[in-house]
């Protein structure tokens, strides 16, 4: 098994990792924590073998912490800002996650962290539980809802999935359009719409993505969630429909 320690100053973001780790079979959970430096501790003392961490904390930032662990276990980038993402590599981390992060791509992560620390943890290898290739996660989501970011840091809100009735892109946000609210949230479509179980959320337009529980009226190009008319583009439309026709 490898174990994995988890360092980031938001404590939603820890429990979205670890609930991650529980759920593949090559991974086990060491600890978490919102403190790097305990977080150094306790990979100069050998007890993790790969690290999710965060870059943007107090005390030390992600790429500090790199620089002191002496490539004692691998590192997993976990953070919001892309722009951090060469400075990592620089750094020979395993992978580059952008928050929010999806559990498929996070499964992807942790396939690489396989590859690369097979040899040197031998469990890994004999354990008959494990398989060469691990198989692909399932497509229904663990939970129904997920968290989005709000307007500061460590600004959090829980939003179920059946509540949404579609979401919209405007430039560096995203607007989440509720049953009884609008939410806006801090991140692009696409990040967003990589958390969101698909089916029923579909992405019909480069600006929107429907959830089809609420879709009134489909027709050519065009759907009505309620009175709201939202335009289906070409590239979208031949899926929308697979999906509608069954």
């Amino acid at each position: 098994m490898i174990r994995c320690l988890v360092i980031d100053d938001e404590p939603p973001a820890l429990a979205i990792l670890a609930d991650y780790i529980g759920q593949v079979p090559f991974l086990t959970l060491a600890g978490t924590t919102t403190d790097p430096v305990e977080g150094l501790t306790w990979v100069q003392q050998g007890r993790a073998d790969l690290v999710f961490l965060d870059i943007q904390m107090p005390r030390l930032t992600g790429l500090q912490f790199l620089r002191l662990t002496g490539h004692k276990a691998r590192v997993v980038l976990t953070t919001a800002y892309p722009e951090y993402a060469l400075a990592g590599y620089e750094n020979d981390v395993v992978d580059y996650l952008l928050k929010p992060i999806a559990f498929e791509r996070f499964l992807k992560a942790a396939h690489k962290a396989l590859t690369l620390l097979a040899p040197t943890v031998p469990a890994l290898v004999t354990s008959p539980l494990l398989p060469a290739v691990p198989p692909a996660p399932a497509v229904a989501p663990t939970s129904d809802y997920l968290f989005v970011k709000g307007d500061t840091k460590n600004k959090y809100l829980r939003v179920s999935y059946a509540d949404i009735r579609y979401v919209e892109g405007l430039n560096n946000y995203v607007l989440l359009h509720l049953l009884h609210e609008r939410v806006t949230t801090y991140q692009t479509l696409r990040e967003l719409a990589d958390n969101l179980p698909q089916p029923p959320f579909m992405r019909v337009h480069k600006s929107f993505v429907v959830n089809l529980n609420h879709v009134r009226l489909l027709d050519g190009n065009a759907l009505y969630v309620q009175d709201k008319l939202i335009p289906v583009s070409n590239t979208y439309r031949e899926a929308l429909y697979r999906v509608v026709r069954g």
